[in-house]
């Protein structure tokens, strides 16, 4: 099962688990895309963005987007799939002044891929 998110302009929210390996983060508000039929998600602030670094040591969480909440696992990524993600950013939101920051080193350097947990309907 993939995730796909319906509504293309709608916002997704990222909620890794926290430190009590119980409880979801206050959630993030992201930009996310899809390349190579993956979601993947960029931290804009790089490798020390708070919701990147839980997402790295706790690895599942949750995301949320058009009303729809879905258990997720995140996966670092390196090489390659990094291209085709820093084409789906300026496809997606071209014209932001914040583009240039998430096709950026720093933020190809915070990439995850979100995978569902579960076998419930995709988004």
């Amino acid at each position: 099962m993939e995730l796909q998110i319906k509504r293309s302009g709608a916002a997704l929210h990222i909620s890794p688990l926290g430190e009590d390996h119980v409880t979801y983060r206050t959630p993030t508000r992201i930009w996310c895309v899809r390349a190579d039929g993956a979601l993947y998600a960029r931290a804009y602030n790089g490798i020390d963005s708070r919701w990147y670094k839980a997402a790295l040591a706790h690895k599942v969480g949750r995301i949320r987007a058009a009303g729809v909440t879905r258990e997720v696992a995140f996966e670092p990524v390196e090489g390659a799939v990094n291209d085709a993600i820093d084409d789906g950013y300026p496809e997606k939101y071209g014209g932001s002044p914040c583009l240039n920051a998430m096709i950026s080193p720093r933020a190809c350097a915070a990439t995850v891929r979100i995978v569902p947990r579960n076998n419930r309907s995709a988004m």
